[in-house]
């Protein structure tokens, strides 16, 4: 079986407040489409835990002390061609200093007999 890899899906979490900034921003450069459909996203209430350490500049919680937030978790499916943009963007406007993201390949139907 030959596979190629054309898309993948991008999760991550975000503060309750910053969601729909975040989710227009990566959509608007190319996350989020499915056939002719955009800004298609499924999200899902999460609670994170998180401990920074000394060297840490948090932007939610304190330096050493078990945080939880309240947090969505985002997927988007992202054409393999705007994954790096995509993946800039996010970085770019996220509030945390090191978010946590998944990008995950997909296959597509064809792949299968």
């Amino acid at each position: 079986m030959n596979i190629n890899i054309n898309r993948v899906k991008i999760i991550f979490t975000i503060p309750l407040k910053n969601v729909d900034e975040v989710r227009n921003t990566i959509c608007g450069v190319g996350a989020g489409i499915i056939g002719n459909y955009t800004y298609c996203s499924t999200s899902t209430k999460v609670l994170g835990t998180f401990k920074p350490n000394d060297n840490a500049n948090p932007h939610i919680g304190e330096k050493n002390k078990l945080e939880f937030v309240e947090e969505e978790k985002i997927e988007v499916v992202c054409d393999i061609e705007n994954v790096k943009k995509v993946i800039q963007e996010l970085r770019k406007i996220h509030p945390y200093e090191e978010p946590s993201i998944d990008i995950i390949p997909l296959l597509d139907e064809e792949n299968f007999k």
